[in-house]
C-alpha cells in the first residue's frame, strides 16, 4: 500500500480559523485572514473543535493518491459519500499481464492457505486472459476479477469528513486494510494541519468507545498509539 498526500488547501488552518472568526465578527474577510496570520490559531481552532463547530473544517480539503489497496478496500472507502473519487478503471486498463493482488495477513501467514490463495488468483488470471484473447471486451472479462485485485484511486475529502472517516476507520474493529489506510492518511494530514487533526483517530480517542459491548477493550493502548502517530 502506498498513500501520498498529493495536495491540500493552502494554509488549511488559517482558512479554517478565518471562516470560524467570520461567524462571530463584523470584520471583513481580509481583516480576518490577517488576524489568522498574526494570532495563535492553535488555541482558537482547538476551542472551535471542542465546541463542535465543525462546519468550518469543510473549508480545508485534502487530496490523496492511493495505490496497492484491494477492490474490497476501495468498496468500503467509496461508501464515504462526502468525498470525491477517481479510480483506475478495470474497463480501460487491461490486465493481460498478471493483475496485482492483495493477500490478507491471516492467509499470508499460513503456507497451505497462501498456496491455495495463489492458485486461485493464477486460475482467475488465466481465465481472464483467455476471455480477452477470445475477443471478450475487458469490461466483460473483468467480471472474473476478484476483490483481491489491487487498485489505484485519488481521494479528496474536506477536514470535517476526514475526522468522521478516522473515527470509523481507525477503529480496531474496522477491517484491517482500511484501518491501515485510514491510519496512514491521518499521519499525513497531521503533518500538514496538526491542530485540525490533533484529536483525530478512532472514536475512543476523544471520548467513550462508541462500540458499546463490541468494544475491543484496548482503549488505553489505542489512545496511546494515536497520541504518538
Amino acid at each position: 500500500m502506498l498513500v501520498q498526500l498529493l495536495t491540500h488547501t493552502p494554509s488549511p488552518e488559517q482558512a479554517v480559523a478565518a471562516a470560524a472568526r467570520l461567524c462571530y465578527s463584523p470584520s471583513s474577510v481580509t481583516e480576518l485572514m490577517d488576524r489568522s496570520r498574526a494570532e495563535d490559531q492553535c488555541t482558537f481552532i482547538t476551542k472551535i473543535i471542542e465546541m463542535g463547530h465543525l462546519s468550518v473544517l469543510e473549508h480545508a480539503s485534502f487530496s490523496f493518491g492511493i495505490e496497492g489497496i484491494s477492490r474490497a478496500c476501495s468498496h468500503q472507502l467509496v461508501r464515504h459519500r462526502l468525498a470525491s473519487y477517481s479510480q483506475q478503471s478495470q474497463r480501460y486498463v487491461s490486465h493481460e499481464k498478471h493483475f496485482e493482488t492483495v493477500t490478507p495477513p491471516d492467509i499470508a501467514r499460513q503456507p497451505e492457505l497462501k498456496s491455495l490463495f495463489d492458485e486461485a488468483m493464477e486460475r482467475l488470471h488465466q481465465v481472464y486472459g483467455r476471455f480477452v484473447s477470445a475477443g471478450i471486451a475487458p469490461e466483460d472479462a473483468r467480471f472474473v476479477l476478484p476483490n483481491a485485485a489491487a487498485t489505484k484511486i485519488v481521494v479528496t475529502m474536506n477536514g470535517r469528513e476526514l475526522r468522521h472517516f478516522f473515527e470509523l476507520r481507525c477503529c480496531e474493529r474496522a477491517q484491517w486494510e482500511i484501518r491501515a489506510l485510514a491510519t496512514e492518511m491521518l499521519r499525513l494530514v497531521r503533518a500538514a494541519a496538526p491542530t485540525l487533526f490533533a484529536t483525530s483517530g478512532p472514536g475512543c480517542v476523544g471520548g467513550r468507545c462508541p462500540e458499546g459491548k463490541k468494544s475491543c477493550g484496548k482503549m488505553a493502548q489505542v489512545r496511546e498509539a494515536f497520541s504518538r502517530l
